[in-house]
């Protein structure tokens, strides 16, 4: 009589079969995770929201000073720092070290229609890949030698992003906007007044070619129109200074920022400046 064949077990069959292997297995050589790597777990994170209250309390007892003073530099730094300036036209903004990496991806991808790829594009594409990785690899090899294409992305990746944290962290940055070289050659094409110059260097350095164009330099973002012949409309020293402290209140709806942080004189500068600009000759 011909044996009947048995039947292939199924694949939760054959998971619940491994799964019972594996615990026999930690029964016989090892010790399961609960409660005894749990308990390791638990105890170094103990001990590290431990040294971080440490850390706090020095820094708040030392920078505290004899005379009650909050700028008292402490042993980790004062408790507070100078107020800060809201019309600085010299502050170069910085991320914290662990977005170095992004930083310096900006200056890689810096015009505007790859912004996009470098802020969200990229980054977004690696989270996926990773989080993704424990699903598309499920083999049980864990030897380095038998996943070359694993470990070499692994250490593409970290270096990728240790050279990007280094060169975001070694970057250089100059206290005036870049576009503040093209300022003589603003003057020369407009034929701008002595009085208009400081004007011109305030704009150049306070971001307003962020959005706004002037004589070929800046970007057109969010509809920002062209400021090289703005002075030919003839608006007003008053009507400048006011469109620049409030935009919205002049012109409703204006996605503009308020520049009023600037202070009066700084305002007056630009604009003198923006009147002046009459169009390249």
């Amino acid at each position: 009589m011909a044996a009947i064949p048995k039947e292939k077990p199924s694949r939760i069959e054959e998971e619940r079969a491994q799964f019972a292997r594996y615990k026999a297995d930690v029964k016989a050589r090892g010790k399961p995770f609960y409660p005894y790597a749990m308990f390791h777990d638990t105890i170094m994170s103990l001990v590290v929201v431990a040294v971080i209250i440490g850390l706090a309390a020095i820094w708040k007892w030392t920078s505290y000073g004899p005379h009650h003073d909050p700028t008292h530099p402490g042993l980790l730094g004062p408790e507070v720092t100078a107020p800060a300036d809201p019309g600085t036209t010299s502050f170069v903004p910085r991320p914290d070290w662990y977005f170095y990496f992004l930083f310096y991806l900006l200056r890689i991808f810096k015009w505007p229609e790859s912004v996009f790829l470098g802020t969200v594009g990229i980054p977004t594409i690696c989270l996926i890949l990773l989080f993704a990785l424990p699903f598309l690899d499920r083999r049980r090899e864990r030897r380095i030698s038998a996943r070359p294409v694993a470990m070499v992305a692994g250490v593409l990746t970290i270096l990728s992003m240790a050279v990007l944290t280094w060169k975001g962290a070694t970057a250089h940055e100059a206290l005036a906007s870049e576009v503040i070289a093209d300022v003589p050659s603003w003057i020369q094409k407009e034929h701008l007044p002595p009085a208009a110059v400081p004007g011109a260097k305030l704009f150049a350095t306070a971001g307003c070619t962020a959005c706004h164009t002037y004589a070929g330099a800046g970007g057109s973002n969010l509809g920002a129109p062209d400021l090289t012949a703005i002075g030919s409309r003839h608006l007003g020293i008053s009507f400048q200074i006011r469109h620049l402290q409030c935009p919205s209140c002049v012109n409703p709806g204006s996605p503009m920022p308020h520049f009023a942080s600037l202070g009066y004189k700084r305002l007056h500068e630009l604009a003198v400046f923006l009147e002046a600009s009459k169009g390249v000759h």
